[in-house]
């Protein structure tokens, strides 16, 4: 008989049906009736026996029936989406309900809740604010030393250069706000300001412009920052503060107010799925030895950039821990990123693996906020009922009153302006192309057109990116050490803050702060001085004692006076063992292997680079 809503008759003896009819109902709120067919079949004699046992009936108001995946589609709101093709893997599901509901049971549980990631979302921002703040903060104390005026790498004669050679197109290759303003003030009030619009995000004030801003900022000072602000984890912070802007969840007083955009916590899934699966297929894709045959953590606490005294533990592990060890970090790389897509209980079991991935390369290594962030877009691999708990019982009961005012109304968008969902869809079809096309050119070595032009033109706005850490394991560590003169027979070291130097001074934790002169001159011991032309400007500096690069060092042997040459010591250094270390007292031990930069003063720089005193 008709009804002024449709009614769904499922069979009542059916588990399966059950759990996903339950699951329906929360999802359509009172704009369905259920019922099984056991207790309304013989309401409906146009129905036989034979059809409600294999497939669910839709009575529409008007009284027309549909059944199988049709009714589904129409029951759920999607009848635009549904193709006759749907009905064969209804039949194959429908004619094996016992085997899928043993599935189901394992992969989503007896009871399926609909995902809400309002809280979710917000609890992420709070995470990405703090990483912002740490980020500023990290370069408000070396921004002048590395990039000012007296800096290693002026920003504003990188930009002359730019100008030069680019003309309009600067703005594009190099998009900075700095072409208004590069003095050391316009630097150092970026960080500043930087960590006062983090703080307001922080505590929900201009969230979305505030988001906004951080990223218009932090790319500024990426693109402007040349080698010191090259990193991955520089990039990654950008494309995650990128797609952070179109969150659009808030508290208000003692209500949480949804605008959940949900494409959005898909996009922040996709991006984890890059960063980690790509940070696997590398490692393979180079073909590097170490990684295939397990030996790559063997030498990767001691060669990494800045180890820490947890490094120097685990370097004396035993070799089958190492393997080991390096197993499980490929198969956490190149498998668990493909649960990120699976269902609930198998994605947050991937979650967890990949959360204890990034735990343990925290406590093992000085990788600055790169592990925090990649934690931090773990988040979105659960859902608000995983973090109800963090909230206060008058909270949690705004929380649950919220969304269940939603799905009263059948509201399975949120209060999303249409204007917003355009813009989100634009930014989706951009963010899942560019980064389409980075993994495949990742895996072929090839550009492939006409996607890579859209690469090539995105690229200086870091929207999307590649990733892959650690491609090639390095089994030898060269190490530098800067040294000063006065008259070019006494030689007195530099002391870096973090980098290791003095045999004697442990290895030191450093993270989420990022050293990023000692981080380069990790990668500069990799080649040599004409390789690294800021190396030499480095090395300029110190003999015209820059204040603001001596503010880099730990410390300055000759107590602010400049010298009259500097060189750079060439050495090996490695871990000593246990039983070294208790019979020196040393961490490190080294051996001298010749000279990186020879022994340069003021008047022997030249246009050709420096030159033997």
């Amino acid at each position: 008989m008709p009804s002024s809503k449709p009614l769904l008759i499922y069979d009542g003896r059916c588990g399966f049906c059950k759990i996903w009819l339950d699951y329906w109902r929360k999802l359509t709120g009172d704009g369905v009736e259920y019922a099984p067919s056991q207790d309304v079949g013989e309401l409906y004699p146009q129905i036989s026996k034979k059809e409600f046992s294999e497939a669910v009936q839709l009575v529409r108001p008007d009284g027309s029936i549909a059944s199988g995946a049709l009714a589904v589609f129409e029951t759920l709101g999607h009848e635009k989406l549904y193709l006759p093709l749907f009905e064969w893997p209804y039949r194959i599901i429908a004619g094996h309900r016992d085997l899928f509901y043993h599935l189901t049971k394992w992969t989503f549980g007896t009871e399926i809740e609909p995902a809400r990631f309002a809280l979710t979302q917000w609890i992420f921002v709070r995470m990405l604010a703090v990483i912002y703040a740490i980020a500023f903060g990290s370069l408000t104390v070396q921004v002048k030393g590395l990039l000012g005026a007296h800096g290693i790498l002026p920003v504003a004669d990188y930009l002359m250069v730019v100008a030069e050679n680019t003309g309009a197109m600067r703005f594009v290759y190099v998009p900075t706000i700095f072409w208004m303003n590069a003095s050391d003030a316009a630097l150092q009030g970026v960080c500043y300001a930087g960590i006062a619009i983090a703080a307001l995000v922080l505590v929900g004030i201009f969230e979305r412009a505030g988001l906004a801003i951080l990223f218009v900022l932090y790319l500024s000072l990426s693109a402007a920052g040349q080698e010191f602000l090259s990193f991955q984890w520089d990039a990654l912070l950008i494309e995650a503060g990128f797609l952070a802007i179109f969150i659009t969840v808030s508290f208000r007083g003692n209500s949480l107010q949804i605008g959940n955009v949900r494409v959005v916590v898909w996009l922040f899934r996709w991006l984890l799925f890059r960063l980690m699966f790509l940070s696997g297929a590398v490692k393979l894709l180079s073909h590097d030895k170490t990684w295939r045959n397990l030996s790559a953590l063997s030498y990767h606490y001691w060669t990494q950039p800045l180890p820490n005294r947890i490094s120097w533990y685990l370097a004396q592990m035993p070799d089958w821990f190492q393997k080991m060890s390096t197993a499980f970090v490929l198969g956490v790389e190149l498998g668990v990123p493909f649960l990120i897509f699976a269902p609930r209980r198998m994605r947050i079991f991937g979650a967890k693996c990949l959360l204890i991935l990034q735990v343990l390369i925290f406590l093992t290594g000085n990788y600055t906020f790169f592990n925090l962030l990649a934690m931090a877009m773990c988040v979105f691999l659960f859902d608000d009922r995983d973090f109800e708990w963090w909230l206060k019982p008058p909270l949690q009961a705004k929380a649950r009153a919220t969304q269940k005012a939603g799905r009263k109304h059948g509201d399975r968008t949120g209060a999303v302006p249409m204007f917003s969902r355009l813009v989100v869809a634009a930014v989706t079809a951009l963010v899942l192309t560019i980064g389409l096309a980075r993994m495949i050119e990742t895996f072929s070595q090839e550009p492939v057109e006409p996607l890579h032009s859209i690469v090539k033109y995105t690229a200086p706005f870091e929207i999307v990116n590649s990733y892959g850490l650690f491609a090639v394991m390095t089994t030898m560590r060269p190490e530098i050490v800067m040294e000063g003169s006065m008259d070019g027979e006494t030689w007195r070291p530099y002391t870096f803050p973090y980098k290791p130097g003095d045999l004697a001074r442990a290895p030191r934790w450093a993270a989420p702060h990022q050293p990023r002169l000692d981080w380069q001159m990790w990668f500069a011991a990799l080649g040599n001085y004409r390789e690294n032309p800021w190396f030499v400007n480095f090395a300029v500096k110190l003999l015209e004692g820059s204040p603001e690069v001596r503010g880099l060092l730990e410390a300055d042997p000759f107590q602010g006076r400049a010298p009259q040459y500097v060189r750079g010591a060439l050495y090996d250094y490695s871990f000593t063992d246990a039983e070294e270390r208790r019979r020196t007292g040393n961490w490190w031990k080294r051996e001298a292997k010749g000279m990186y930069l020879p022994a340069v003063g003021l008047r022997a720089v030249s246009s050709n680079g420096p030159q033997n005193q």
